[in-house]
């Protein structure tokens, strides 16, 4: 027998959650967890990036957080967190020191290289607000020095495979710029952009006009939404957006967007 509950902003679904240490290229060691699905393997992973630490943005970051409660069981997807250097959260202190997102190349690239070490598949960075300038900055550099470990028949791994592309969710564009946007151009990698109608830094027509440097750039505006994401409806949003790129068949007609409800076991 089972009970049909419904999914709220503190439900925590059935995962394999584990602490992580990444250890960075200048020698750090940063705090992390991996959620994997219960009972399956995962079809795609995310590689969360976290808002700015210097105004509390952290691993546990309220989105970061739900989607490790709760995309390892309705979307089949690895959620991979942590916390940049210097920053702190419950699970614990990176170590190093925030240096405004320039030394946090290094961060980046620990993660997406753990994510290939580890096996896991279809590797995309997403980021929030701070986090998306580490994902444009930094992105395509962690990728071309990650290799693809799992490359068939090869004598070596192949360079350039570390992730699939790059979701960001309240992207300021202040820390990266058109130089950054006209590298991801060139690299033909997906970039999708959720911006909220009513953002503090960058609203859907600026965006549009922004991100037109590449073509292959989507931008998503979201009515209604604002920069912190905070409400549950925005945060399916959010979620489900996310989902559509990385594992659209987790998606449930006739909205097709997350499931809402979870089916619980029960005593007989």
């Amino acid at each position: 027998m089972s009970q049909d509950i419904q999914i709220r902003p503190a439900t925590v679904l059935p995962a394999k959650r584990t602490p992580i240490t990444l250890l960075t290229s200048d020698g750090l060691r940063l705090v992390g967890e991996l959620a994997v699905p219960a009972d399956a393997d995962p079809v795609g992973t995310l590689i969360w990036l976290h808002p700015l630490p210097t105004h509390g943005g952290m691993m546990d970051s309220h989105l970061l957080k739900k989607a490790a409660f709760r995309l390892p069981a309705l979307a089949q997807l690895a959620v991979l967190r942590f916390n940049t250097r210097g920053t702190s959260s419950w699970q614990g202190t990176s170590e190093g020191e925030f240096d405004a997102g320039e030394a946090e190349r290094h961060d980046v690239s620990a993660a997406v290289t753990w994510a290939v070490d580890a096996g896991l598949p279809a590797r995309w960075l997403v980021g929030w607000s701070f986090g998306t300038e580490l994902a444009l900055k930094w992105g395509l550099d962690a990728d071309a020095s990650a290799p693809d470990a799992k490359t068939p028949g090869a004598s070596a791994p192949a360079p350039g495979r570390g992730i699939e592309g790059a979701i960001l969710l309240s992207p300021p564009l202040r820390r990266a710029g058109d130089a950054d946007l006209d590298r991801w151009a060139a690299s033909g990698k997906p970039l999708v952009a959720l911006v909220p109608e009513l953002d503090d830094y960058l609203r859907p027509d600026e965006a549009r006009r922004r991100f037109a440097r590449d073509p292959a750039a989507e931008v998503i505006a979201v009515p209604g939404a604002k920069h912190l994401w905070v409400g549950e409806p925005y945060v399916r949003i959010a979620l489900s957006e996310i989902v559509r790129r990385v594992n659209p068949a987790a998606l449930v007609p006739p909205t097709m967007t997350l499931p809402t409800h979870w089916e619980v076991p029960t005593d007989a």
